[in-house]
């Protein structure tokens, strides 16, 4: 699963996947440019950690794409990781019968959370981040 965020807003868009790896981030953040209208007169900053298909020589940015690195070891500092306490809400405690019951109620529960963008911006806004009109 990856997702993308506006800290301030607390706006999410999520993208599921059953794996990841260079070509499916590429693919991700295809998705996302287009999502945002990232292009030749809008560019989008995406912060991300050194994970290695975030690295991967192989990695296609699309145009009004740039990518900024957080420092290593640091993920106290990327928003996204203050998000899987509210994902691993649900799943705590419960017994699934298959992996697709799990993938259901985590589906579900991203949905609910997509639609709540006060209770994401709690979680990931910072009070030292930028603030962008």
């Amino acid at each position: 699963m990856s997702r993308q965020q506006r800290p301030s807003t607390g706006q999410v868009i999520w993208f599921l996947a059953d794996g990841l790896d260079a070509p499916m981030f590429s693919a991700i953040l295809g998705a996302f440019a287009r999502e945002v209208g990232a292009g030749p007169t809008k560019r989008v900053l995406v912060v991300l950690d050194g994970a290695g298909w975030h690295v991967a020589g192989t990695l296609e940015i699309p145009e009004g794409i740039t990518l900024e690195f957080l420092p290593r070891y640091s993920p106290e500092l990327q928003p996204a990781e203050h998000l899987w306490p509210l994902t691993n809400e649900p799943l705590a405690n419960q017994h699934f019968n298959t992996l697709a019951d799990l993938d259901d109620t985590l589906a579900d529960h991203c949905c609910a959370l997509a639609d709540d963008p006060d209770r994401i911006r709690a979680a990931t806004w910072f009070h030292w981040w930028p603030q962008f009109a």
